[in-house]
């Protein structure tokens, strides 16, 4: 039986992970999954239903009722919470302020590791995150690690909430990223590390075509 292909994506946030994903998974036909969208709809469900992130019960509780699929429309990948549409409110500051502390939790991760590994055994995957290549999947067939400048990185982020609409400062933007990328790296649970066979793409400068043309360069030749 042929071994599903599985592509991984990790890297830092507003490093474009998510719109290189995309776009090489509609290059390969193979399927998109946003592993960062999935903590974030986790998060956006423990905001809701106001859990206790110190209470081991209340998060265990509070898992069991949470199911996240993800749904293409008009060319989008569309995130469902319990078959709602969550795709815009998962992106709001809200919730990146809170995201990273809740995917440190243990118990997070190995409900949407488990996920996100049975996902990889059913079809040919594109995902992206900050532990795919890692530990959801050390043996992917191609591992990429995105970084970008910080300012760069805070810049993108900004245009993409002012377009949103979002009321919010560049400093508060430049300053949510780094304290993301603090808790990001030094968590105890599946830190952001480059795997060691992991190709670095620096995109500070690139724009989206070179980045696709950069990562298709680097497919294994069987794909």
């Amino acid at each position: 039986m042929k071994k599903n292909i599985v592509i991984a994506i990790d890297g830092y946030s507003s490093c474009g992970k998510s719109t290189l994903a995309k776009t090489l998974a509609q290059k390969l036909n193979y399927i998109y999954i946003d592993s960062g969208a999935m903590y974030r709809a986790v998060t956006l469900y423990f905001i809701r239903q106001n859990v206790d992130l110190i209470s081991h019960e209340a998060i265990v509780t509070a898992l069991k009722d949470i199911d996240i699929d993800f749904d293409s429309r008009d060319y989008q990948s569309h995130v469902l919470l319990n078959g709602e549409d969550v795709s815009e409110e998962i992106r709001q500051m809200h919730v990146s302020q809170l995201v990273s502390q809740v995917s440190a939790i243990n118990e997070v991760r190995q409900s949407m590791v488990k996920q996100q590994q049975k996902m990889g055994k059913q079809k040919n995957i594109v995902m992206d995150g900050r532990d795919i290549g890692t530990f959801v999947f050390p043996d992917a067939n191609l591992k990429l690690f995105m970084t970008a400048d910080p300012k760069t990185r805070a810049e993108r982020r900004y245009k993409e909430a002012q377009a949103k609409g979002e009321n919010i400062s560049l400093e508060a933007v430049f300053d949510n990223l780094a304290h993301r990328d603090f808790q990001d790296t030094t968590r105890l649970v599946s830190p952001l590390v480059r795997a060691n066979d992991a190709i670095v793409l620096d995109n500070t400068n690139l724009n989206q075509a070179e980045q696709l043309a950069f990562a298709m360069a680097y497919l294994p030749k069987n794909l």
